[in-house]
């Protein structure tokens, strides 16, 4: 059920961003859009979508190189249904297999299988070099450094709404 807003003669003013936030919020709009429409483009020509290597790259690193489809798509910020579709097209390469949860046979969970192991290991380093490329290389490490950390706190309040 969607919230009803009071007219706008009703609300408190916003607070409007400077001319100089509104910039830099603009720049970091497209950037961030232009960084994965480059990131993705650099692994498409390898015959895989960003999203695809990121849930790799994700149960390559999880314990037993498996985990849990919900967990999986919020760890990767997507929908579970978008993380059920992105398995099937992984699945039927045979780069992972869904098996029932071994904790309690009701969930499932993705698998990694050798092939995957094997896709991701050959193109991390492809990744890791796109990503240098496009982004890290461009910055100071200072600049870096202060990116993550303001995308820290962006994704700490991210996760605390979210499961609120």
């Amino acid at each position: 059920m969607s919230e009803v807003l009071p007219p706008a003669a009703m609300t408190p003013e916003p607070r409007w961003l400077s001319d100089e936030e509104q910039v830099a919020w603009r720049a970091y709009l497209h950037g961030a859009r232009l960084l994965e429409v480059a990131l993705d483009a650099d692994l498409a020509e390898h015959g895989i979508s960003l999203s695809e290597y990121e849930i790799l790259s994700m149960l390559s690193e999880a314990e037993g190189t498996r985990m849990r489809m919900s967990a999986l798509a919020d760890l990767v910020v997507q929908s579970r249904s978008r993380v059920t579709h992105t398995a099937s097209r992984l699945e039927r390469r045979g780069l992972v297999t869904r098996e029932a949860c071994v904790e309690d046979g009701r969930g499932v969970e993705l698998t990694l299988t050798d092939s995957g192991r094997e896709t991701i290991e050959n193109l991390s380093r492809l990744h890791v070099e796109s990503v240098r490329e496009h982004f890290v290389d461009l910055l100071t490490p200072e600049q870096f450094r202060a990116v993550g950390e303001a995308m820290a706190l962006v994704r700490a309040r991210g996760r605390a709404r979210r499961w609120r």
